[in-house]
């Protein structure tokens, strides 16, 4: 063969090799744009799934997490890949964003980038259990899409930004287990607040260092409330009687805070309540009425400083409880038999308190496990042969007398 047909065989092949190549471009199903935004991001990131980069076609030729829908990228779905490094600017190239799930990467570290405000179709955004610090972005409160945010179990600090009652789409806001600090942020004439966001069903911001009143203007009739999570905060001030205007509310919980004065009675217009936490706050006046509010599995009233008293009526009634807990409540009488028989009874604690007289533990719950009193007056007991579970009798008369079998029983159960 001659030289020149040598050199022309080798241009054809260079040529073709080119007209390959843009073939190969012209036909990738993912936008260019996207590509780049992903391979940036991947670049910044240590341990992404080994099928990024392996392609040039994330939605062709999948990469792993990648969710792709006429050539633009609409989800990431990388929770618990164990990915290290930031969340940089790169991420708002990726316009069509829908769903957004960095969760559970402990080693996704900074701050959150304010770009994340130009991600306007964003509807989910999960960073959950990842190493997140500094403020919230103003910029998140811009989405107007968003319908599922949560943020829990990060080290994210300052206040809870007011520009999230603007997102008037969103279901669940979880922002627990941070180091949020100051109040909570209510409307005003010329800024949102959470009040605005009639269509949220879970407000979680327990696991904080929230404090300050709970302001009476948080609450409306129009708020869609079930899950309203405060615990564990440094909250002060009186519960306000406005919370009983939302009466869609299932869990309610305010345990592990400064709140004083007394409960509002018009927490009994919240009849689809099924758990009720007031523990470990200041709470004064008489013990709240339960009675009617028929939903009740969990109640947890231990630990404030209520009117002493004896058992309430709804001791007898509330046939749905599973859990109760009214550990030092200033509770004193006989306990009334008729508690023991709730179908779906597993625990009842009231250590602390001053029952005396007998303990009848005859008619029970089959589902009953645990029963404390530890630490009241009860001089006897009348207990049902049939019962198996715990029974905690430490620190009562009845355990000078000649059933103290129960006490050494309960003694060798509860040491280490």
């Amino acid at each position: 063969m001659s030289v020149d047909k040598q050199v022309m065989t080798r241009k054809e092949l260079f040529l073709l090799l080119l007209c390959f190549e843009a073939l190969r471009v012209g036909f990738s199903e993912t936008d260019q744009q996207d590509v780049n935004a992903l391979r940036s991001l991947m670049n910044q990131w240590q341990n992404t799934p080994p099928t990024w980069g392996q392609s040039d076609d994330p939605c062709g030729t999948p990469w792993e997490g990648v969710v792709c829908k006429n050539s633009r990228v609409i989800a990431l779905r990388l929770s618990t890949m164990g990915i290290k490094g930031t969340l940089s600017d790169d991420l708002s190239q990726l316009s069509e964003l829908q769903s957004l799930d960095l969760s559970f990467n402990n080693d996704l570290i900074g701050t959150l980038t304010p770009n994340i405000g130009k991600l306007k179709k964003l509807t989910t955004l999960i960073l959950s259990g990842c190493g997140f610090t500094g403020k919230i972005p103003q910029e998140l409160g811009t989405l107007p899409h968003l319908s599922f945010l949560a943020l829990s179990s990060n080290k994210f600090t300052g206040a809870i930004p007011a520009s999230l009652g603007s997102l008037s789409n969103l279901y669940w806001l979880d922002l627990a287990d941070n180091q949020f600090s100051g109040q909570l942020p209510v409307s005003s004439g010329t800024s949102p607040g959470l009040d605005l966001l009639t269509n949220t069903k879970h407000f979680h911001f327990n696991k904080n260092r929230l404090s300050g009143t709970i302001p009476a203007s948080l609450f409306n009739s129009n708020m869609k409330l079930i899950h309203l999570i405060l615990d564990g905060n440094n909250f002060s001030g009186s519960i306000p009687l406005t919370i009983g205007l939302v009466q869609t509310l299932e869990v309610l919980r305010l345990g592990k805070n400064r709140f004083n004065g007394t409960v509002p009675s018009s927490i009994s217009n919240l009849t689809s309540l099924n758990e009720l936490d007031l523990a470990n706050n200041n709470l004064t006046g008489a013990m709240p009425d339960l009675t009617g509010m028929n939903k009740l599995v969990y109640v947890d009233l231990s630990n404030n400083t209520f009117i002493p008293s004896e058992a309430p009526e709804w001791f007898s009634t509330i046939q749905s409880l599973v859990t109760l807990v009214i550990s030092s409540g200033g509770l004193r009488g006989v306990v009334p038999r008729k508690l023991f028989s709730f179908p779906q009874l597993q625990q009842v604690i009231l250590e602390n308190n001053a029952f005396n007289g007998t303990l009848e533990i005859t008619n029970i719950s089959p589902q009953l496990q645990t029963v404390d009193f530890q630490n009241n007056e009860i001089t006897s007991v009348i207990l049902n042969s049939n019962y198996n579970g715990t029974l905690i009798l430490v620190g009562n008369p009845v355990c000078s007398t000649n059933i103290t079998v129960f006490c050494q029983l309960q003694k060798q159960q509860l040491s280490p």
